[in-house]
């Protein structure tokens, strides 16, 4: 209806005018927030609402194999037993550790596995899994308990042409990886795999780590470097042959004709990449350059780029969340615009050179100089989105890309793209093996330039930051004339007033949207340490909580010489304590109190304590039968376990994994002065959405709750902060 306002509005107004542009400026928001909520009603994944323990059948749609043998598949679920799952997801993305014959796409499978929900953000207004997951289909994350068996291939009359068109794509890529990694064994294959295939999990996490450290990490995406080598080889090399034959290159237009052949290559290597974001966009882009050829109209603008986007945006709006649509599209608008730039310069007043060897010198110095060019203004266009969504610079990635890029388009990609012409014949062996020397050097590259230091670590920046500095990359990359340069000083203001304002606070304590990791901070600046009540936490948590929350040391629990905790009944069975369990668990546990420090938890098995700012108790356990005592003993219960409590009678504070289940990873500030008030900073608040509604879920009535609320916390004057609305 609005849409319909703003159209009928706009007819009446004359083109051009600023009422009319407003009017189509609203009018793309209307039309963009119908696509996403088209999107989101289209994909409707059913995520998983608990964890459990369930045998799962189904049909093997993707797989992967793993740096240390293992492999992850994508399985369409048919069928889930002992238990069955009501509400069972659609379909699960599963590790299978053990050792089994591989499953082909398409074959059925089953096996007992344990499946999990996606994850949330690991602190409020990080990354949400579960939004990647809901929008890739993904309803279920886990692993095999052991070797899954494979039943029977797939009836041709089961599945429709599209799923078999897309099985067998999947079944084509998985082969290729396969004879890639087979040709070229260790992490050269599997760096040769990532750049042809798109298969990013067999490289080992050494070589995948040095990558990242480097500022290499976009050479294994398929981006627009790879997809513009392999459209420039096709292209250049096609119309080189074309030409050495007069009669053809006299009666047919060999540019044109070379054109339609790289757009052919291109399309063939976009379909077997996985369809990654970058992929697309650079398929896009791409594409629309080899058609403008065809039309005799400029290959490389903004326009096309602007294309592009819109395309993608209007197929997949979810996109434009991640970081891989916003760094590959942002980093494309710079190098257009700064070749358009280049382009518009004086022409330079040395004379040229007449020698063949000053020729040779300057085809040389213009290479590295464009390289140069290139990775500067690739770099410092992503550097932004970079630091937003990974909270780490690499500071010598311009070296690292000077090395390694001349490798990658003088051997590494042109050595690739001909093996892989070769390959029905048999004949790729030799070329993969150039390749796998070219990415050897690449990887020397990698390794010595992480040694040079693992770059800044930057922590939790304003909202605004983002934003101030993307209106200023699109003045600067989008306007011709001299008011670009608003561009720059905006993204300059945004910089020095990032440096100058406070750092976001961090919360006093810090909980896991699981309950199981609960750290708060210990001691006086400069010599701040995060103490933590486990020894070995999830690093998967953990190395996202490092940048943010500007970790540099942490203190591990100590585990203290305290008699452990009588043996228990099983407590899922709704057994209790018995009298003379309980008087020896209290005892324990006020022994336990009586050591609690400051600097860090002290624990037995399943229980640690610590005290707070404002001499507040925390324990942290992961019993329910021991939480009534708890209760009555601390100011903070922190249950790593369901419960169907709310509160503490005791008024206590109580946060549970039931309660966390509603508000992901949780931060709380303000216990130094309760009387001021305690913020609580949660993951997810307000109504639920679509990739959030599971943890509202409810299993036994099959209800759902409709807003992520806080727990109850007693005698406390409590302030929600809406950290959760960038993830809903």
């Amino acid at each position: 209806m609005i849409l319909l306002i703003l159209g009928m509005a706009g007819l009446g107004l004359r083109s051009g005018t600023p009422v009319h542009l407003a009017l189509c400026g609203a009018m793309l928001v209307v039309i963009g927030m119908l696509l996403a909520e088209w999107e989101t009603r289209r994909v409707g994944t059913v995520i998983l609402d608990q964890a459990l323990v369930t045998t799962v059948t189904g049909v093997v749609e993707r797989r992967e194999a793993g740096a240390s043998g293992e492999w992850r598949y994508i399985m369409r679920v048919s069928a889930t037993s002992d238990p069955t799952i009501r509400r069972a997801p659609q379909r699960v993305a599963l590790l299978a550790r053990s050792t089994h014959e591989p499953v082909a796409i398409g074959d059925r499978m089953t096996g007992r596995a344990r499946l999990s929900p996606p994850s949330g953000p690991a602190l409020p207004g990080l990354n949400d899994f579960a939004f990647q997951s809901y929008f890739a289909g993904i309803g279920a994350v886990g692993f095999f308990l052991g070797p899954p068996t494979a039943i029977t291939t797939l009836e041709e009359a089961e599945a429709s042409l599209l799923t078999r068109f897309d099985s067998a794509l999947f079944s084509l890529r998985d082969r290729i990886s396969t004879r890639i990694r087979t040709a070229l064994p260790g992490d050269p294959g599997a760096f040769a795999a990532q750049i042809i295939t798109g298969e990013r999990r067999s490289m080992s996490q050494e070589a995948t780590e040095a990558l990242r450290l480097s500022g290499l990490a976009h050479i294994s995406a398929i981006s627009g470097l790879n997809m513009a080598l392999a459209a420039g080889i096709f292209f250049v090399g096609l119309r080189g042959l074309l030409s050495l034959a007069p009669a053809l290159a006299q009666r047919f237009p060999v540019k044109k004709v070379a054109a339609v052949g790289a757009l052919i290559a291109i399309t063939g290597y976009v379909l077997i990449s996985g369809y990654q974001v970058s992929a697309l966009r650079a398929y896009l882009m791409t594409a629309i350059m080899l058609v403008a050829v065809l039309f005799d109209r400029p290959a490389i603008s903004l326009r096309n780029l602007a294309i592009a986007a819109t395309v993608i945006l209007a197929v997949q709006p979810s996109a434009v969340m991640g970081p891989s649509f916003q760094m590959s599209f942002a980093a494309t608008a710079a190098l257009i615009a700064g070749y358009a730039g280049w382009r518009a310069r004086p022409r330079s007043i040395l004379p040229t050179a007449r020698s063949a060897g000053l020729r040779i010198a300057g085809i040389g110095m213009k290479f590295i100089g464009g390289t140069l060019a290139t990775s500067l203004i690739g770099g410092l266009a992503t550097a932004i989105f970079a630091i937003t969504h990974f909270h780490r610079l690499s500071t010598h990635s311009l070296e690292a890309n000077l090395a390694a890029m001349p490798l990658i388009s003088l051997v590494v990609m042109p050595a690739g793209f001909v093996a892989m012409l070769l390959m029905p014949f048999g004949l790729d062996a030799p070329f993969f093996w150039i390749m796998g020397q070219g990415l050897e050097l690449v990887l020397l590259v990698a390794h010595t330039v992480a040694g040079w230091g693992g770059g800044y670590v930057f922590p939790r920046l304003p909202d605004w930051f983002l934003i101030g500095t993307t209106v200023g990359i699109l003045l600067l990359t989008l306007l011709r004339t001299v008011l670009r340069h608003a561009g720059t000083s905006l993204i300059l203001v945004t910089l020095v007033a990032a440096l100058l304002v406070p750092k976001v606070p961090v919360g006093d304590l810090v909980i896991s949207e699981d309950a199981r990791l609960v750290t708060f901070w210990t001691g006086q600046a400069p010599d701040l340490a995060l103490a933590s009540n486990r020894t070995r936490p999830s690093a998967f948590v953990f190395d996202q909580w490092r940048p943010v929350l500007g970790v540099e040391r942490v203190m591990p629990p100590v585990m203290v010489p305290v008699d452990p905790l009588p043996p228990t009944p099983d407590w899922r069975s709704g057994q209790e304590l018995t009298e003379a369990q309980r008087l020896a668990a209290a005892t324990i546990l006020d022994s336990l109190i009586r050591k609690a420090e400051t600097s860090h938890f002290v624990c037995i098995k399943q229980v640690c304590a610590a005290r707070l700012k404002g001499n507040h108790l925390l324990l942290t356990l992961e019993r329910p039968n021991l939480l009534g005592m708890a209760c009555d003993r601390a100011d903070i219960v922190v249950l790593a376990a369901r419960t169907r409590l709310a509160s503490c009678r005791s008024g206590a504070a109580l946060i549970s994994e039931t309660s966390l289940r509603a508000i992901g990873a949780l931060e709380v500030s303000g216990l130094g002065s309760i009387d001021e008030g305690i913020r609580l900073k949660t993951s997810f608040s307000g109504p639920a959405r679509p990739w959030t509604a599971h943890r509202l879920h409810d299993w036994r009535s099959g209800t759902n709750a409709k807003l992520h609320e806080a727990p109850t916390v007693l005698g406390w004057r409590t302030e929600i902060e809406d950290a959760g609305a960038r993830n809903q």
